[in-house]
């Protein structure tokens, strides 16, 4: 048709039933100004919705419609450089937040100068002016000719330049997702009429109150279980507080997961907020984590985001909600949110629009790794100030995140204002005190692995923490058989099989011994009555003995469960394990506590984040906030720098492993034959075991492992043993090893 212009074909269809490109573009833009109107930015959103594809005014990409209608080509077109060169003609520079937007709206934001391997920089690209001159008569006037929005981002709070990139993020997530639906909805609209409708947060709350009663009512009346019930009424009656910065902090054990969950209910409650997202540091703790938000809340209002979720157990819902977060209740893990939030990509920014007016709990809020941690608290502290959001920091063991971090010439200032949620929380860990902790009288002198054995068979129930998975393969070695080894060296198949094990012994009070490195200290929820740890940082020691006497059942007989701290016969590997049991020596030297108070983790991480050379590791300050004001940003090159898992130095190797359940040959054979499809790879996930980079270059050159569709697979038969996990990580490897 002459002088009409399309954003999209459909298959095997004539251009009559196309999508208008002036149509896309309006409805892109109310869209999008929709979503930015929660942070009081919809004009700017709608600017960039309103031009992002003026570049399919040409007439090549008029003919990719065409062509590609026709045939199986595909053809590129550069459609978004256009409509970022009108947004740059406005005045003052302003332009440039559209344009980063427009620019970045297939393949990512850009970065605004070249860095190595960082891709098309937007400086670059502004210059090619020729792009919009040669169309500006094709574009109807009511899309060139926009009235401009106000000069500054307007919002309560004045905005610093350490957070401009994060509300320029915001417009570019509200237009993707815009550009995402509004493409949906014409070309899938079966798929679009799936999506997620509102949800009343009474009706979850009413979901919540009545589980509450039924569980309460279920459960033993023990001083433990009164402790969890204190807990619970006072999240439920602060929920009412003003919007901000919360902790919760309260002991390993003591039903925070549950109670974390009360607050943020009352709380969007009371200041209509519009969704719940809690981060959590393992996919273990998502997995029983969302489970538990399931029973309650029901499939189809919580959403389980996170790498290794089984695809039969994904809905199609779900599915649809992971690409943009649009559910009430989002579980996901800190590397998704953190990583998103940092993130160029489309894809991963789609969502972050919906965290504006939501509740972030932070669970095991200890973990935030240091070298981010400047970053990661500034993004949180800009999402708070400018978003509406309120951020629950969720632990036993509270990190000391207010005021001064760290030492000069590293030191930087941390979140602020932030109320505590639990009344008195020294008294309530004394109350809630269910073990003795029982330290070395000399730190200095380190034991054996044969005398930490030959304690360790004293008692007939009994785990033993240990700093590495070499020291547990070293301590296991050394006990009798029938002990049990857990480490990541086991793919987390045979892990779940073990854990599940584990609880089904201690609950028939059967013997049992395990050994197992710091992965059953988070989320594991498991009892025993005495608990072994190496010497580490307070915060291990603490979850250590979250493993203790959980339920108090030695209580009614006036025991406490017993937690002994040792000094291994190797330090914990170099980095920031080391300076953590550093730390907790120095602290054990001058405190010699008898039990594990929050002032006591005060102190400790004082201590810790004092030996830490570095917060900032992917330079936040220097890539997205000392050329702000220029609205100069390297986003893409920051995006590839802030990466929460080492994937550069760890590699995965897909393992041979079968249960009554499943059989990971099984699987790597239709890998072999299928190729690596989603659905198949999500599969895999379980039977992956990680180990650095260069043992699997050594493990291919010694043919012990086989390359398949790109991913490194087991192909030696002993290579893999249940029980003990991958065998390649010894420092002698004796060939006998590699035989069944």
């Amino acid at each position: 048709m002459k002088n009409e212009f399309f954003a999209h074909s459909l298959e095997g269809k004539p251009p009559k039933y196309w999508h208008r490109l002036e149509d896309h573009l309006k409805e892109v833009a109310k869209m999008a100004r929709s979503f930015a109107n929660d942070f009081n930015a919809g004009d700017w959103a709608y600017l960039a919705g309103v031009w992002h594809d003026l570049g399919k005014y040409q007439d090549e990409f008029q003919q990719k419609l065409i062509d590609s209608n026709d045939s199986d080509a595909v053809i590129h077109v550069n459609h978004s450089t256009s409509g970022a060169l009108r947004a740059d003609r406005m005045p003052k520079l302003l332009g440039r937040i559209i344009a980063y937007s427009i620019a970045g709206h297939h393949a990512g934001l850009p970065d605004w100068v070249h860095e190595i391997g960082s891709g098309g920089a937007l400086s670059t690209r502004l210059q090619e002016t020729e792009l919009l001159d040669r169309i500006r008569n094709r574009i109807p006037p009511e899309i060139m000719n926009q009235l401009m929005p106000k000069p500054i981002p307007p919002g309560n709070k004045p905005m610093t330049n350490e957070h401009l990139h994060l509300w320029l993020r915001m417009i570019f997530s509200c237009l993707v997702d815009a550009d995402f639906l509004d493409t949906e909805g014409f070309v899938e609209p079966e798929k679009a009429k799936q999506r997620g409708g509102s949800v009343d947060f009474s009706q979850l709350k009413n979901l919540f109150d009545r589980y509450m009663v039924n569980k309460q009512a279920e459960a033993k009346d023990s001083p433990v279980n009164r402790q969890r019930q204190a807990i619970l009424a006072m999240c439920r009656k602060k929920g009412g507080l003003p919007p901000g910065i919360f902790s919760l902090t309260a002991p390993t054990g003591s039903g925070k997961t549950l109670s974390a969950m009360a607050f943020a209910l009352e709380h969007a409650w009371h200041h209509h907020k519009c969704r719940v997202i809690v981060g959590i540091p393992y996919t273990s703790i998502i997995e029983q984590t969302a489970a538990e938000y399931k029973k309650v809340f029901g499939e189809e209002n919580v959403l389980e985001h996170h790498s290794k979720l089984d695809p039969d157990r994904e809905t199609f819902k779900n599915r649809l909600a992971s690409e943009n977060w649009d559910m009430p209740i989002v579980v996901t893990t800190n590397v998704q949110l953190f990583e998103s939030l940092f993130a160029s990509r489309t894809s991963a920014c789609r969502k972050l629009h919906n965290l504006v007016n939501s509740i972030i709990i932070l669970d095991e809020a200890q973990m935030l790794p240091p070298e981010y941690l400047k970053p990661i608290l500034s993004v949180l502290h800009g999402l708070v100030m400018h978003f509406g959001v309120s951020l629950v920091l969720c632990t036993a063991t509270q990190p000391a995140l207010s005021g001064p971090i760290g030492s000069p010439p590293v030191q930087f200032k941390g979140l602020s204002d932030v109320s505590e949620i639990i009344d008195d929380p020294v008294t309530m860990a004394e109350t809630f005190e269910r073990v003795k902790i029982v330290i070395p009288s000399n730190t200095s002198i380190k034991s054996t692995w044969e005398q930490i054995a030959g304690e360790l068979q004293q008692s007939e129930q009994l785990l033993c923490i240990v700093n590495s998975r070499r020291d547990c393969r070293e301590l296991h070695s050394l006990m009798p058989l029938g002990t049990i080894h857990l480490s990541g060296l086991m793919c987390a198949e045979e892990r779940s099989d073990v854990i599940s094990e584990i609880k089904e012994k201690l609950k028939d009070g059967a013997p049992i011994r395990v050994v197992s490195t710091q992965l059953v200290e988070a989320g594991v929820d498991i009892d025993f009555p005495v608990v072994y740890r190496a010497l580490a940082g307070f915060d291990s020691l603490a979850q250590a003995a979250g493993r203790c006497n959980r339920e108090g059942k030695l209580n009614p007989s006036g025991r406490l469960g017993k937690v002994v701290v040792f000094e291994p016969p190797r330090p914990a590997p170099a980095g920031l394990l080391r300076k953590g049991q550093d730390a907790g020596r120095e602290i054990l030297r001058t405190r010699n506590p008898k039990n594990l108070s929050p002032d006591l983790f005060n102190d400790y991480f004082q201590l810790f984040y004092s030996r830490v050379n570095d917060f900032d590791r992917p330079r936040f300050h220097d890539r997205l906030v000392t050329d702000a004001r220029m609205f100069q940003f390297q986003f893409r090159t920051f995006a590839e720098t802030f990466h929460l898992i080492d994937d550069v130095e760890q590699k995965g190797i897909i393992v041979w492993f079968k249960n009554e359940h499943v059989d990971s040959q099984e699987l790597i054979e239709l890998l072999r034959s299928k190729g690596p499809e989603r659905w198949l790879m999500r599969k895999l996930q379980r039977f992956i075991v990680n180990v650095p980079e260069r043992l699997v270059n050594e493990l291919q050159r010694k043919s012990l492992i086989e390359d398949v569709h790109g991913f490194s697979v087991q192909f030696s038969p002993g290579l893999y043993r249940p029980g003990l996990g991958l065998l390649a990580d010894v420092s002698t490897w004796d060939p006998g090893m590699f035989i069944l």
